[in-house]
């Protein structure tokens, strides 16, 4: 018997499965790390103690599948996408925190950017609006503001990832600095298009080439492990961002199919194929993944807070004292009592794409209690989504007739029943909601021939559950135009150039 050992990289956890031939998990492991938030605005992690957690995690799915490390025939890695790590290629230590997807210190450098003119380049190349979300302008503060990085990267001596490059250095034992297309196409410094590296765009943003890793594909053997991590060389097959890793996981890979992942953010995916779409709705086009050296795009829209902002009611406010929490006190009322919760903690993502919005909740009365925030604070992952799919059916001219849904908030009926009311289509939960995973752990099964081909593991996909809509069409649009009412008191809240 073999396996694979699928690595979930996430914002807030990282966690490891084993998957067996039937696309089954064996086995599970998960720890959380640490957030910093030195100044507002500001996102950061411990990019060794992301690998500390993960490889731990790693070591004890494996004990509780128990098996042994030669019985794994390849390892997926999935990873929170965009948060830029920079090492000493000698020491192998950063030469500072991991900056965050979420974290918004570069929005005035995009500004800059946009004021000269060059917002649109960034987007025919990229496919990405110019944002502080992605890990370009991120690079590029590294390299101004920390002590000697600038000249150390021109040596030759650093070396940049995102998350997915950081764990393959650290598995490898230093061997391998690469990452795949999926990845890659989330920087800012990526031409879609041609599949490559983009000269231009690193010139305009005083990045070195020599600091970043070369571009493999998604599905095939990139690295082996090192004979310190698991006592075997055991090869890592699969590499894909999160939502992409996602889309494939739910076997949206037909063009028009749509998946959504309820994570700490939101992400909505639509397969596009082997044409890269073009926005004109504030949505992303992106590469989804390239196998047999063939790339394929998706159409990506982003919310930055969902899962979240759930997290805030736990940590910050203390109303509840676990997530799973949320869904019983948010059914102590019928329905929000007017409450909106803008959760713009770091900006609105697509497709406002408004890096000044800050959080709001509106609607307050006396009557208002703990459970019309808590239905507030689900409902608001739900309008979010509704927002990004209304531009998405606009950009790709079609009516989705289902939407695919997976991550971890999926377990609250509550949310999803409400998404389905509010979209006015099903919404159906897959029977493995750990399409994340899955994904990267199929992607990795086919680079080494242990699923023959897409056709097998189509067949394993199921759904559990499909929510079907039951609100009256008028009363989900008085709901949205309410949201978008909230919004636009929620938008340009901080002042510029924090």
């Amino acid at each position: 018997m073999s396996y694979i050992l699928a690595l979930d990289q996430g914002t807030t956890s990282s966690r490891a499965l084993v998957f067996d031939r039937a696309g089954a998990v064996r086995a599970m492991a998960q720890k959380e790390f640490g957030q910093m938030f030195p100044q507002p605005g500001w996102v950061e992690h411990d990019a060794n103690e992301i690998w500390a957690t993960q490889s731990g995690v790693a070591a004890e799915a494996i004990a509780r599948a128990g098996i042994a490390a030669h019985q794994i025939a390849a390892i997926g890695i999935t990873n929170q996408r965009e948060t830029t790590v920079l090492w000493d290629r000698v020491t192998g230590e950063p030469v500072c925190n991991a900056i965050v997807w979420q974290d918004r210190r570069t929005a005035a450098a995009c500004d800059a950017l946009t004021a000269d003119g060059r917002a649109a380049l960034f987007g025919e190349r990229t496919g990405l609006v110019l944002d502080a979300y992605f890990s370009g302008t991120k690079l590029a503060w590294m390299l101004e503001y920390v002590d000697g990085a600038r000249a150390a990267a021109e040596a030759g001596r650093l070396a940049f990832g995102t998350i997915d490059s950081w764990l393959i250095w650290k598995l490898s034992g230093g061997a391998a600095h690469v990452t795949d297309a999926s990845n890659a196409a989330r920087t800012l410094l990526f031409n879609i298009h041609r599949g490559d590296w983009d000269d231009e765009l690193l010139a305009l943003l005083k990045i070195p080439r020599a600091v970043l890793p070369r571009v493999v594909a998604s599905s095939g053997v990139a690295a082996e492990t090192a004979p310190q991590v698991f006592n075997a060389a055991v090869p890592i097959a699969g590499i894909a961002g999160d939502q992409q890793a996602a889309l494939f996981g739910q076997r949206c890979c037909t063009p028009g199919m749509v998946k959504n992942t309820y994570g700490t953010g939101c992400f909505m995916l639509m397969h596009t194929g082997r044409n890269a779409v073009t926005s004109h709705h504030k949505l992303l086009t992106t590469t989804a993944w390239r196998i047999g050296g063939a790339d394929e795009f998706a159409l990506e829209g982003s919310v930055f807070v969902a899962g979240a902002a759930v997290q805030w009611l736990r940590d910050g406010l203390g109303v509840i004292k676990t997530s799973a929490e949320v869904e019983a006190l948010a059914a102590t009322v019928a329905d929000n009592g007017g409450v909106y919760l803008v959760p713009a903690f770091t900006g609105l993502g697509a497709p406002h794409w408004d890096p000044y919005a800050r959080g709001s909740i509106n609607g307050l009365t006396r009557g208002s209690t703990a459970g019309h925030i808590a239905r507030a604070t689900l409902e608001s992952i739900a309008y979010q989504v509704a927002d990004v799919l209304e531009a998405m059916q606009a950009d790709a001219g079609i009516r989705l007739s289902e939407l695919r849904v997976d991550g971890g908030a999926t377990q609250n009926d509550l949310l999803m029943q409400f998404q389905a009311d509010l979209l006015g289509v099903p919404v159906v939960r897959p029977k493995i909601i750990e399409t994340t995973a899955l994904g990267a752990a199929y992607l990795a099964g086919l680079g080494v021939g242990y699923w023959r081909d897409t056709l097998e593991i189509d067949a394993q996909w199921q759904s559990a559950r499909i929510f079907e809509p039951a609100m009256a069409r008028e009363e989900a649009q008085r709901l949205l135009l309410q949201w978008r009412r909230a919004l636009a008191r929620a938008a340009d809240w901080a002042p510029h150039g924090e």
